[in-house]
């Protein structure tokens, strides 16, 4: 396994360096501390690839706010997703709250419905999403990210939190993996 890791890093195509990459979120940043600054909202880090975009996040946020977790999984260390499991629900109480979900990527957006439908069932008085990458697909998608870092094209991407196989999310910056032939 590590030798397969170890060759999708090498052959992998750079599409956002470092430096992208933190001055996106710092764009984010400016845009949630415009919109929720007043709120006091929960942020729940979407695990374990909002891990790093959550993390990054909050100390550029400037308010009050509570942060939890929450983790619905449809990939589970593979690169194709499938039935969306939940592993963790939110310890924090969601009613009548304003909730952020950040996230590492809006891919075909079924996760992030997911996520969004558990915080309306619980009540919150608002929901807002915020996601490192948006994934521009030729399909619709059933939800919009409020906040967005990056626009990239249909490539499965590590770094920053996402993953090949639960391998490279500690990457610095957004790569591509090289097309299989």
């Amino acid at each position: 396994m590590l030798n397969e890791i170890k060759q999708v890093q090498q052959t992998a195509l750079l599409l956002h360096s470092e430096e992208e990459v933190e001055q996106a979120i710092d764009n984010m940043a400016t845009e949630i501390n415009t919109m929720l600054g007043d709120r006091n909202p929960v942020l729940l880090c979407a695990m374990n690839g909002g891990l790093v975009t959550t993390g990054k996040l909050l100390t550029r946020l400037n308010f009050p706010l509570t942060v939890d977790a929450i983790n619905a999984s449809r990939y589970r260390d593979e690169i194709r997703g499938g039935e969306i499991k939940w592993l963790l629900k939110p310890a924090t109480p969601l009613k009548d709250r304003t909730v952020l979900i950040v996230d590492d990527i809006l891919d075909e957006g079924y996760t992030m419905e997911a996520l969004f439908e558990f915080c309306q069932q619980q009540g919150a008085s608002s929901i807002y999403t915020a996601v490192l990458i948006d994934k521009k697909l030729e399909q619709a998608k059933p939800i919009s990210a409020d906040f967005v870092g990056l626009e990239v094209e249909d490539h499965y991407l590590f770094g920053y939190g996402m993953d090949y196989k639960g391998y490279l999310r500690n990457a610095a910056g957004i790569y591509a993996c090289k097309e299989s032939s």
